[in-house]
């Protein structure tokens, strides 16, 4: 009966409210001065990679350049969500138009399908370094650098349009309210009277290509990694063949643990404000993670800005 009197009153709505993040009034301009931050030091540290590997001629290569794209989303990635939730902070929730959201939870989705991609595509890197030292520039040189990132971006915005198409399809009742700082697929499929078997079955093989084959794909390169750096015989060569790829498995446990965490555990109302404590983890605080990460392991990037700051002082 609930279910007939909602699909009676269903509709197509104008726009969404974002409840945002549960916060105490009285902390709420220092949690958006805190977040504010956190977001323009992602602009900051994303970019100055980006800018830092094409300006210099020993970064161009393979581990770099795709370290270089994968900076360069990492600033769109972080913009498909920060201003959002620094709004929502501030306003106690804030509205946004039905076409804003669903296009919100498109970009969004995409950038997350390619964050999965490229770092699938550095660990392939870094599989291609340690176990083929002798065939690796050619297994990746430029041209399958290019390959490889060319399918990890048109794949990524390729996967989510269907669900995109579908959603918009959908019918929604009077209840507007988006149990979010951002246009997740979840809570809003929360506020829609149509039936969604067909589209969270969809959803649910789309994730598992997204997310889990991705996964699969990164401990399998992982597990060849480290049988291949035992075999090294003097601990300096195990060491440095390690240190190539730390920084890369760190960013990788940091963005797919709170993913697989979220997915893997039943969706419920109690369960929401830990779902939007993860959500911040993986979309806010991971992004920032990536120049710091790098910068404090790699010698290259280092060494870099070094050289830079001496040109220009």
């Amino acid at each position: 009966m609930a279910a007939t009197r909602c699909a009676e009153n269903a509709t197509n709505v104008d726009e969404f409210l974002l409840v945002g993040l549960h916060i105490l009034p009285e902390l709420k301009q220092f949690f958006f001065v805190i977040f504010l931050m956190i977001y323009v030091l992602t602009l900051a540290g994303n970019s100055l990679i980006v800018v830092t590997v094409f300006a210099s001629d020993h970064l161009h290569s393979p581990m770099f350049f795709l370290l270089s794209n994968f900076s360069f989303l990492e600033i769109w990635y972080s913009t498909s969500t920060a201003p959002s939730m620094l709004s929502g902070i501030l306003a106690d929730g804030n509205s946004i138009s039905f076409a804003g959201c669903l296009m919100q939870f498109y970009f969004f989705t995409c950038f997350a399908a390619i964050e999965c991609f490229l770092l699938t595509v550095m660990a392939y890197d870094r599989y291609t370094a340690i176990c083929f030292p002798l065939h690796y520039t050619t297994l990746m040189d430029r041209r399958q650098c290019l390959k490889l990132t060319s399918i990890a971006w048109a794949g990524g915005f390729t996967l989510p349009f269907v669900t995109l198409i579908l959603l918009c399809r959908l019918k929604f009742s009077g209840e507007k309210l988006i149990n979010h700082f951002f246009c997740e697929f979840s809570p809003l499929l929360k506020a829609t009277c149509s039936d969604t078997s067909f589209l969270e079955v969809y959803v649910f093989f789309i994730y598992f290509v997204i997310l889990l084959v991705p996964f699969i794909l990164i401990v399998m390169s992982y597990a060849y990694i480290m049988s291949a750096i035992f075999k090294i015989s003097s601990a300096t060569g195990r060491h440095k063949a390690f240190s190539t790829c730390s920084s890369h498995l760190t960013v990788v446990s940091a963005y797919f643990g709170p993913l697989i965490a979220i997915y893997a555990t039943p969706t419920s109302e109690s369960s929401r404000n830990l779902s939007k404590g993860l959500s911040v983890l993986y979309s806010a605080i991971t992004p920032l993670l990536n120049p710091i990460i790098y910068t404090l392991r790699n010698k290259e990037i280092r060494e870099a800005w070094r050289k830079s700051f001496h040109k220009t002082s």
